[in-house]
């Protein structure tokens, strides 16, 4: 298998192949400071696309021009499979290499997926201006930049000696994540919105939860590990196997609107969590970095108590309540928590600095609690949509001085002088 082709890689400075970086472009010296300044960009985007879109379904602003496509189809798509992907590939093209001790990446590789994802969010960006063309572009780009990573990550799967089953599931879930992306043209294509819920339920429990839940048992234990006394890492490998049962569970029985094997995965995937987190819990002194992470991973049970409860209410007869409240305690309780916790660690550790909580990051963190909560209940009050644009204000508000952060330290070198 070769590297997918693209025009990034004809270069003739040489230290793309021995990936020293070049001192005056900090941003390209390595994967996750490229693809995070891409997720800073495009979550920031996204989120004020939204925001300014719900402000004038208000009357508060003027109105929007009309789209082809219905505009919350538009924020998922960017949450799903644009703004979150972002970071994904960027810790991922970072550690895979290191998970597997191959060497580090050559830089035309995170460059073209980078760009494909940028490039992506901003023709979007120019559809929900007016420009109709941007949606068909918008989404060819995704799907370049997608498959682009699926080829460097994938290749690098097949390249090593053992079996790293954590990249394995990552790869696998990115995978999925493109179907899902399909699946959306095809929405758009057809006009049939069952391949919308299709993608929405692939983006939700075949691509985000599997790469979160990944990760979280390969690092979390191993961070306790390192600066909790007398931590025991418990990662067995049968646990990504039961994850991804349950997870596909719930997917199949979504798409085939099977209630039981529906309720029977959203409770597996309960327990799970909850035992999960009793054993992962550092007992000990533990610094705040790390305990943000499993502060963090609180909203998994929660989020998943709340499918529950609407697998629960949907067999006595009261189809659809809670609406969206379980998927935003997912999407902005659990993985916008740790989005935050995750980020901050590698960004303050890859560019030098102290491994700590700044500020701005607890401002993110704590902030996200409360624009969790009140998406999660402004199905139960008046004029919920009301309350949507208040938590997509607040979701702005607390995050905007954590991206200008993170986006200023990816521009400038490490602070402790060495490469990377």
């Amino acid at each position: 298998m070769t590297f997918i082709s693209c025009p990034c890689r004809r270069r003739t400075d040489t230290r793309a192949v021995n990936n020293t970086p070049a001192p005056s472009a900090p941003l390209f010296a390595a994967p996750h400071r490229l693809l995070f300044f891409v997720g800073v960009c495009n979550l920031s985007l996204a989120m004020a696309w939204w925001g300014i879109w719900l402000l004038s379904l208000q009357g508060l602003l003027p109105a929007q021009p009309a789209l082809t496509l219905p505009p919350a189809w538009l924020h998922g798509l960017w949450m799903q499979y644009l703004v979150l992907p972002s970071f994904i590939f960027g810790f991922l093209l970072t550690v895979f290499p290191r998970w597997m001790g191959l060497p580090a990446l050559p830089r035309w590789s995170y460059l073209c997926v980078g760009s494909g994802m940028f490039a992506s969010q901003l023709a979007l960006l120019a559809y929900s201006a007016g420009w109709h063309l941007g949606l068909g572009l918008g989404l060819l780009l995704a799907c370049t930049g997608w498959g682009a990573a699926l080829v460097v990550l994938g290749r690098l799967v097949l390249r090593e000696q053992g079996r790293t089953w954590h990249a394995w599931s990552c790869w696998s879930a990115l995978l999925l994540g493109l179907i899902g992306l399909v699946a959306f043209i095809q929405a758009i294509v057809s006009g049939d919105a069952r391949w919308h819920a299709l993608s929405v339920s692939i983006g939700t429990f075949g691509l985000l939860l599997p790469i979160y839940a990944s990760v979280a048992h390969r690092m979390f234990p191993f961070f306790a590990g390192n600066v909790v006394a007398g931590y025991v890492a418990w990662r067995p490998p049968s646990w990504l196997a039961l994850l991804w049962v349950l997870s596909l569970l719930h997917l199949v029985a979504d798409q085939l609107q099977w209630p039981w094997p529906m309720l029977v995965a959203d409770a597996g995937l309960l327990l799970l969590s909850l035992y999960t987190l009793g054993r992962w819990w550092p007992r000990g002194h533990a610094p705040a970095l790390l305990r943000v992470l499993f502060l963090g991973l609180l909203w998994w049970p929660l989020a998943m108590l709340l499918y529950l409860l609407q697998d629960i209410a949907a067999l006595v007869g009261h189809v659809g309540w809670l609406e969206r409240a379980p998927l935003h305690a997912l999407a902005i309780g659990l993985f916008g928590s740790l989005l935050v916790a995750m980020v901050t660690r590698v960004s303050q550790g890859h560019s030098g600095r102290a491994l700590v909580m700044p500020a701005v990051a607890w401002m993110a963190l704590l902030g996200l609690q409360l624009v969790a909560l009140l998406r999660i209940l402004a199905p139960l009050l008046q004029d919920p949509w009301r309350w949507h644009a208040i938590a997509a204000l607040g979701w702005l508000l607390v995050l905007a001085p954590w991206l200008l952060r993170l986006a200023w330290i990816y521009l400038r070198p490490r602070a402790d002088g060495a490469p990377g």
